[in-house]
């Protein structure tokens, strides 16, 4: 596992001794250390708005993998306050390996819609992030609505791209066909998409609709912040110029979104900071700081949305619970592996 520390006059880092030296060097009235798969161009500018309102300063690990398996070696010796990762999948692995505790705030109650939490307060969600399908500009009428269910009709053989199907983004769509339809259909719309792939799984969203811009497909699943980041990358904006957006669903269930979200780890050392943190994460200061940064949905209703998602316009979003949608993960993966979807 690779990890950063991070060090800032406001985001102020916490020594590799005193992290790896337990409770007892963690423990500081003033302070709160979190462990995040989020990016630090990200989450920098949240914990500096937290220490200007709360004086609480925020010591950072930041790792690309292995936080839960951190966790479990530090054991009662962590001194971990906060977990912040994205998709459901991660949210709901830390759970089930026991490093996480339960939360019981009015503040996150009253900001987070029930379905973006767990229903024992084990983890919130704190922005959304919609399955979006690209589409062709010059392949595929504009006008014409595609659903999820769509992608296995074999009108769209040989015209899909997506990446492994076994990526959190993709098990997270697949266990919730399994939810909306039952294992069997969902299995069947599984193999129907693997029949329509132009290509072996591969890349990251991204990659699939550079693919599209050089013919490869017509079509392609992405989570929608990709779209607004390929725009901002003058290599990569000819990519997102290559293709529409659509938001599969609009007339009936709507468009399957995940989330990104945030724990409190199990032996917190600094508990009342680490709620605090918490909760102005859900606050509405804080979401339009992650909806301007990241081109993600804020998880509190009203909270104003960047640009580029204004001009996507408004959609649909399937309200099923992602703790139902986490139920169904580890039959998602076995289903990948049946189908045979990577090979």
């Amino acid at each position: 596992m690779r990890d950063v520390l991070v060090r800032g006059a406001c985001v102020v880092g916490l020594s590799v001794s005193a992290l790896a030296g337990g409770v007892s060097t963690a423990i500081a009235a003033d302070e709160v250390n979190v462990y995040s798969y989020r990016q630090p161009f990200l989450v920098e500018p949240l914990f500096k708005a937290f220490t200007q309102e709360t004086g609480i300063k925020v010591n950072v690990v930041h790792a690309d993998q292995g936080l839960t398996e951190r966790l479990q070696r530090e054991g009662r010796n962590s001194p971990a306050d906060v977990i912040l990762t994205v998709d459901i999948g991660r949210l709901d692995e830390a759970k089930a390996a026991d490093v996480t505790q339960a939360v019981e705030s009015e503040t996150l109650e009253a900001n987070i819609p029930e379905h973006f939490r767990d229903p024992e307060g084990h983890w919130f969600g704190l922005t959304t992030r919609a399955r979006i399908i690209f589409a062709a500009k010059d392949r595929v009428d504009p006008s014409q609505p595609i659903n999820y269910e769509d992608l296995a009709d074999p009108k769209w053989k040989g015209r899909i791209c997506t990446r492994s199907g076994k990526h959190v983004y993709q098990i997270g769509l697949l266990a919730s066909m399994i939810a909306h339809h039952g294992a069997e259909e969902a299995e069947k719309w599984l193999a129907g998409v693997k029949d329509n792939l132009a290509r072996k799984p591969q890349g990251g969203d991204r990659q699939q609709a550079e693919a599209i811009s050089q013919g490869v497909c017509d079509i392609a699943l992405s989570n929608s912040y990709y779209y607004g980041h390929m725009l901002d990358n003058p290599e990569q904006k000819p990519w997102a110029e290559a293709v529409n957006v659509i938001f599969p669903n609009q007339d009936g269930r709507g468009t399957h979104v995940n989330i990104s979200g945030v724990s409190l780890a199990k032996h917190a050392p600094n508990r009342e900071n680490a709620v605090k943190l918490m909760e102005f994460l859900s606050s509405e200061q804080a979401q339009e700081i992650y909806a301007q940064r990241n081109y993600e949905y804020p998880v509190k209703p009203g909270v104003p949305l960047a640009e580029l998602l204004r001009d996507l316009g408004e959609f649909k979003v399937d309200d099923l619970s992602l703790a139902t949608v986490a139920e169904h993960r580890e039959e998602a993966f076995r289903m990948v592996d049946r189908v045979g979807y990577d090979q």
